[in-house]
């Protein structure tokens, strides 16, 4: 085994937290610039909308209710992912932050 002193394990702890916020940091850019406007949620919201004009000319109310809860539903997706992606950015500053914080107690 090797000798680890204190301030070699808070250094390699440093080190550790410091790749953990960078991974964390890009998980969160990639969730906010390519999670949020993905094909699937244009594809529904095209024909949710065209359900909705479907249902307002045959006077179908139901139809038109079913449809405004689906865009409601896809809204709320988007704000939930944009949500998360912020969440693991400020994660990531914390983690940052802690990592300066563990290598300036040790200079």
């Amino acid at each position: 085994m090797f000798a680890l002193t204190a301030n070699d394990f808070v250094l390699t702890l440093s080190g550790v937290v410091l790749v953990l916020g960078v991974i964390t940091f890009t998980i969160g850019l990639f969730t906010l610039a390519f999670k949020i406007s993905t094909s699937e949620f244009a594809e529904i919201s095209a024909h949710s909308a065209k359900l909705m004009g479907k249902g307002l000319t045959e006077d179908v109310s139901v139809l038109v209710g079913s449809a405004s809860s689906l865009m409601a539903s896809i809204t709320q997706m988007t704000k939930t992912k944009a949500g998360v992606g912020m969440f693991l950015i400020i994660v990531s500053f914390i983690m940052f932050l802690a990592s300066y914080y563990l290598i300036s107690r040790i200079l």
